[in-house]
């Protein structure tokens, strides 16, 4: 008896698959859960695992194969080969800190104990990075070599190194892109063809925000177990200023403008492999607290290499975010269908006139881009000039005034 593994179930708006990487081959032992093989979509990478413990008796797509869903990738045959319990858990560990099968691999193949790693994932769970970066730790320790001061003096000179002339001045190394970039680079390209955009600005005093947020973040911190970030205020002022211009929230489809009812907004993250926007469902529903833990999630599924098709569907509206890597000023490209999307910026001391007095202030640049075909230069000014108006009094967010 034998058992297939088959390319999982995708969803209608991803018509194939690549093949990234087998790590297994053909006659290693597998243990249920094992993860096999890596596939990579034009939205996440996908982790094919072990359906029972067995040998892997034929493998029949290759690394960089094209697949479908449902294609068989390889045959499985059962047996209890292989089914003794890891050395690097143990059944307690197990319940208390459930990892992924890209976790469990890596201990098992580096002889890790889950237990000696800390965890920095949500509830003090092991994260990927946490034992890629234990690994790294560990092989850099194992390499110190301490050398006597007096044989590195002794040690001769290698002149043929030092007179050998240098080759290859002029590398270059042609790769392939990713899925999710060229997945990347077609909606960016699509965004300009299809859409007239246009991009508005405004600046925004961050004083109040920042003062409330360094009054209570450690009371937030202590009661929620999340800290407090500019990111929740930002998605609270841009629900409200969605409320009052639905235009914003639209989408063109075709001849027919699409009102949405609800807020699903989307936050843009740049990974390694390129830029994924996954979605706050339902936003408006969340508060201060809500936000950030969903925002926390999203970065540890991201890291971890766990988000799903469903945290990247849909949403209304885009926030993104370039002040991180400490972009003063940009327009950010839209992300089709949504009409408009948000930029923020580096915060910066700046000199401005208050009363007749010129003072030091926190400034943040907004930036909006819009489509205008559906939206008028004065809904995205308002829009934004009413961000603007509940950022410098966050007593608007907190009172729904």
């Amino acid at each position: 008896m034998t058992l297939k593994i088959l390319v999982p179930h995708l969803p209608e708006s991803v018509s194939d698959a690549t093949l990234v990487a087998w790590h297994k081959k053909v006659g290693d032992s597998v243990i249920k859960n094992d993860s096999l093989v890596d596939l990579e979509t034009d939205k996440v990478t996908l982790e094919v695992v072990a359906p029972e413990s067995g040998i892997l008796q034929e493998i029949l797509k290759q690394d960089g194969a094209i697949v479908l869903g449902g294609d068989v990738l390889a045959i499985l045959k059962p047996s209890d080969v292989g089914v003794e319990i890891s050395p690097v858990l143990d059944d307690n560990d197990e319940l208390d800190n459930p990892l992924t099968p890209s976790i469990r691999r890596l201990l098992r193949e580096h002889e890790l104990n889950a237990a000696d790693i800390a965890g920095t994932g949500k509830d003090g769970r092991l994260t990927k990075l946490d034992v890629s970066n234990y690994i790294q730790q560990r092989t850099l320790q194992e390499a110190q070599v301490i050398v006597p001061k007096q044989s590195v003096i002794e040690e001769p000179v290698n002149e043929i190194e030092l007179t050998t002339p240098a080759i290859n001045l002029r590398p270059e190394q042609r790769v392939p892109m990713t899925r999710l970039r060229a997945k990347v680079a077609e909606r960016l390209l699509q965004a300009q063809q299809n859409a007239a955009m246009l991009t508005t600005f405004n600046e925004v005093n961050m004083q109040n925000v920042m003062d409330l947020r360094n009054q209570y973040k450690t009371r937030f911190e202590q009661k929620h177990s999340v800290k407090l970030g500019f990111m929740s205020f930002f998605v609270k002022a841009s629900i409200e200023a969605l409320k009052r211009f639905p235009v914003i929230n639209a989408s063109i489809d075709e001849n027919d403008i699409i009102y949405h009812g609800y807020y699903d907004i989307g936050i843009a993250v740049s990974t390694e492999k390129g830029l994924i926007v996954p979605v706050l469902r339902d936003a408006d529903q969340l508060d201060f607290a809500g936000i950030e833990q969903s925002i926390v999630e999203f970065g540890d599924k991201t890291r971890s290499g766990r988000l799903s098709y469903d945290d990247l569907k849909g949403g209304t509206f885009t926030i993104t975010n370039g002040g991180i890597f400490g972009s003063m000023l940009s327009t950010p490209i839209l992300n089709p269908p949504q009409s408009a999307i948000l930029g923020m910026h580096a915060i910066k001391e700046r000199a401005v006139v208050e009363n007749g007095q010129i003072v030091i202030r926190p400034i943040m640049y907004l930036a909006l881009s819009y489509d205008h075909r559906l939206i008028d230069g004065r809904d995205a000014v308002q829009f934004l000039v009413t961000i603007k108006e509940c950022l410098e009094s966050p007593a608007h967010l907190l009172l729904n005034i």
